[in-house]
């Protein structure tokens, strides 16, 4: 990686940070349609699993890529957001974007933004978003890589987000839930409607366990478009998972085929049901769901995922994990991960969540492990205030810190930890806040477990 490229990548991210930001969203993917209409449809060059859902979007969708290289695919992953660069969204054959292939593709697509923004500002419309255009960016530089299979994970909801300019040949939903009300709706009914936008005429559907609601919504539309669908419980399964070192090992039965004891490097029951999500999709991909994938493929792409900032165990003397949980329905995740995959009496939580999300949910649901919770707020200018989160987890019966940051958090919550035998400190809330503690973990060296 040279300077220039480098130099020449960060003026990309630069460029689109001018833009309205990622939480400016309209229901208006028919823009996004006319600049890659002008660019030749470049999201047209390859097959498409699309994956939406409320949580485990990103887990599955690695799962998913890591599968698809193992068959020997060239492979593109689009995801969101990103931890600590903005490369880490689209990934190549699982590694980051070249710098200088992003800034290749920005220069392709630049002088079409200026036609379409025009075309917009014309109408009376705000221009190209910093989403919108990151996701032409994905399309273009995958075409140019060229992949075979693209991997692409929604910005927000599904039928109007820029991402379903593609057509997915697998359509993916994890578990729906409420959240981005104020954009998706109120019910999980209605969030699912939404989500389920991404099923286009013929696809195959594949489908984490849903409520009743959101599964006759998938039903209903997986019908009005002649899809295919398979929902988890019913036509394939998490059959076992048991702790081992470093993850767990699963047993799944997929559509095509029964996998024993397979090793899975990422802990937490909800990681094994997402990777039996994600061999489904395979399957349903490759094959059609009629074909098992080869035992020593599905064991190689197992053993290659990785989901950076969910559950990633990110220091040890004192063990920290990191993870994203954002929403009640993460942090219960996270919870009965804390209790299943480790072996500690007490956790002590550094806790920093962004104000439009439901901070009395996710201390509601982590309170049960949670003996010490460290208050702070991500960097981020959505942050909700500290003290305001204290106050929550205090309401809750919690023990509570406020500190002014991620580093003041961190370092209490690990001299905490030192005090005491069996202890240990999970670091979540948000994605900002997951990216912080990532980076200061590998500034402040915390023993980091290679692979995690």
């Amino acid at each position: 990686m040279s300077a220039n490229d480098r130099a020449r990548a960060d003026a990309v991210y630069d460029a689109l940070l001018a833009r309205a930001g990622e939480q400016w969203v309209q229901p208006r993917v028919e823009r996004v349609g006319r600049i890659l209409e002008l660019l030749d449809d470049p999201q047209r060059t390859y097959r498409v699993v699309h994956i939406t859902g409320t949580n485990g979007k990103t887990s599955t969708a690695r799962i998913i890529e890591s599968l698809i290289r193992a068959h020997g695919l060239r492979t593109g992953l689009f995801t969101s957001p990103h931890l600590t660069r903005f490369t880490e969204r689209i990934l190549i054959d699982g590694e980051p974007i070249a710098d200088a292939a992003i800034a290749d593709a920005w220069d392709e697509i630049e002088p079409f933004v200026g036609i379409v923004d025009a075309e917009l500002e014309a109408r009376g419309d705000a221009r190209l978003t910093f989403f919108e255009l990151l996701t032409v960016l994905a399309f273009v530089a995958c075409a140019d890589a060229p992949v075979d299979v693209l991997v692409l994970e929604v910005g927000m909801g599904g039928s109007w987000d820029s991402t379903n300019t593609a057509d997915g040949d697998v359509a993916v939903l994890t578990p729906i839930d409420i959240d981005h009300v104020s954009r998706l709706g109120s019910t999980v009914e209605e969030i699912a409607e939404v989500k389920a936008g991404i099923i286009k005429d013929g696809a195959s559907v594949v489908s984490a366990v849903q409520r009743p609601g959101a599964e006759a919504v998938i039903r209903r539309v997986a019908a009005q478009r002649n899809a295919t669908v398979a929902f988890e419980g019913q036509d394939f399964a998490l059959v076992d998972d048991r702790l081992a070192v470093g993850g767990q090992l699963i047993s799944v039965k997929g559509l095509a085929g029964s996998y024993d004891e397979e090793y899975l490097p990422l802990y937490g029951r909800h990681q094994g049901q997402n990777a039996a999500v994600a061999i489904a999709a395979v399957e349903a991909l490759i094959g059609a769901g009629s074909q098992a994938i080869a035992s020593g493929v599905l064991t190689d792409g197992l053993q290659q995922a990785t989901s950076p900032g969910r559950l990633q165990l990110v220091g040890i003397e004192p063990t920290v994990v990191v993870d994203a949980a954002h929403n009640p329905h993460g942090a219960r995740a996270l919870a009965a991960a804390l209790k299943e995959s480790f072996d500690f009496d007490e956790w002590g939580v550094v806790l920093g969540v962004l104000d439009d999300k439901d901070a009395a949910g996710i201390v509601a649901a982590l309170a049960p492990v949670a003996a010490h919770v460290f208050a702070t707020a991500p960097s981020s200018d959505r942050a909700s205030d500290a003290d305001r989160l204290a106050d929550i987890a205090e309401a809750a019966g919690l023990r509570v810190t406020v500190h002014s940051g991620v580093y003041d958090a961190a370092e209490a919550a690990r001299a905490w930890a030192q005090e005491a035998p069996r202890r240990a400190v999970a670091i979540a809330g948000s994605v900002v806040l997951a990216g912080e503690a990532v980076l200061l973990a590998q500034e402040e060296e915390w023993k980091p477990v290679s692979g995690a």
